[in-house]
């Protein structure tokens, strides 16, 4: 399965959860809830639906909407439309990919994917994740620095502010999970400090991570010039 695949196995898996669709609606929330995935077709959303309700993580039904309810017929064409539904293994399977903090989530499309269901997931896993991306950008931008000041004089004056702008880029994603992670750093100690922190739970759906007020859009890691 390729990394792509993944991602989208996981975004599916994710959207799912929240209710059940059927494969138009998932389409429509890909692209406008991940931007990373306006690009794709149905002819990439449909066979990972078809993986995973053979893997037994999804289940097909029909619609339930009487207008969706057409049966197939030789003369109209149409189909019924089918409703998938998160099973309880794929909601098994789905927490335990929410529990991943290794390299492959700091990755550009994989961490966008990721932080779109940081509302489901636990608070010292999304603080690993955040620590491990901003480690792969800081890493990043020192090889862009260092290359920069290799080849500076040797570039005209518009591949070099190409190269200041995807440096700035990453400096600015930097800026931005720096205030990430000092949030959420600072939602932990509150809860420790109070009263009844022992008793409180950290739950997944907990967003005390997120700033309050943040001037900047945040970047979007999939953004070529930051790579």
């Amino acid at each position: 399965m390729s990394r792509r695949s993944g991602i989208l196995e996981f975004a599916v898996l994710g959207l799912l959860r929240e209710s059940p669709m059927h494969g138009y609606e998932l389409r429509k929330r890909l692209n406008t809830s991940l931007g990373i995935f306006r690009a794709f077709s149905y002819g990439t959303l449909y066979p990972c639906l078809k993986t995973l309700v053979a893997s037994g993580w999804l289940i097909e039904e029909p619609s339930g909407d009487e207008t969706d309810a057409t049966p197939a017929s030789s003369l109209t064409g149409r189909r019924a439309k089918i409703v998938y539904r998160l099973t309880a293994e794929g909601k098994e399977h789905f927490e335990e990919l929410l529990s991943h903090t290794g390299p492959d989530a700091w990755e550009d499309e994989h961490f966008a994917a990721r932080f779109a269901f940081f509302g489901q997931t636990e608070r010292d896993v999304r603080m690993r994740v955040l620590e491990g991306r901003r480690s792969r950008l800081e890493e990043r931008l020192e090889k862009m620095r260092a290359s920069l000041a290799r080849t500076r004089e040797r570039l005209d004056d518009y591949t070099l502010e190409l190269q200041r702008h995807g440096m700035e880029s990453v400096e600015r994603e930097v800026r931005w999970l720096n205030e990430l992670i000092e949030s959420e750093r600072s939602g932990r100690d509150q809860r420790r400090s109070s009263p009844e922190g022992s008793a409180q739970q950290d739950t997944s759906g907990e967003t005390g991570g997120l700033p309050r007020h943040r001037g900047d859009t945040p970047p979007d890691p999939s953004d070529d010039t930051a790579k």
